[in-house]
């Protein structure tokens, strides 16, 4: 008498060709975050003289507020290379403490960046009031959406080093997260160089 006995088949993750596969094509993503941000950066240079009637770029900028915002998100980068090096050497309990303190510093720089826009709005100075003001809030308030959405991202990140443990699919999806977060650095000392700074020497 036959018995059939079925075939368990285990569900093998992804394949280290699959990750590459995923790392090429956050890559590309990257290059097109960076060219949106690029354009918005080319629009804010053409509308920085463009005050009409409204307040000069050194008389809305708080270099209190973005030397706040400054410290809070290059630490954050560093705390996350922190998470990063900790997933590397399988520690998973670091790399989700560090993690946490990335969301905390984020939140720091958010918090900072939404107290800036609200006093310049109280103050009459809106994305309405001049075509420098709207060339302002787009580029910096899409930069803080993207710290967001990248603080989205940790949290869920975290719930999944709990669940699912440093597995290789969490490890690279905490890899592509990481350089997400260090673009928006990036960014961020542009935003610096090009938008603060010169309102405070013009």
């Amino acid at each position: 008498m036959n018995t059939y006995s079925p075939k368990t088949t285990g569900s093998p993750g992804p394949t280290e060709e699959t990750l590459d596969i995923r790392d090429l094509g956050f890559w590309l993503y990257l290059m097109t975050d960076a060219i949106i941000f690029s354009l918005l950066f080319a629009t804010y240079v053409v509308m920085f003289q463009n005050t009409a009637t409204g307040p000069l770029p050194i008389e809305v900028f708080d270099i209190k507020h973005v030397f706040g915002e400054t410290v809070f998100l290059l630490f954050s980068s560093v705390t996350f290379g922190f998470a990063s090096l900790a997933s590397v050497r399988e520690h998973k309990s670091q790399a989700v403490f560090w993690l946490i303190v990335t969301i905390v510093l984020g939140l720091g720089f958010i918090s900072l960046e939404v107290v800036e826009f609200v006093g310049m709005i109280q103050s009459g100075a809106g994305p309405q009031t001049s075509g420098f003001l709207t060339a302002f809030f787009t580029l910096v308030g899409t930069h803080g959406a993207h710290v967001s959405l990248g603080m989205i991202g940790i949290l869920v990140m975290i719930f999944q080093i709990l669940i699912k443990g440093l597995t290789s699919p969490v490890k690279s999806r905490l890899h592509r997260l990481g350089m997400f977060w260090h673009f928006l650095d990036i960014v961020w000392i542009g935003i610096f160089s090009i938008v603060y700074m010169p309102g405070w020497l013009i």
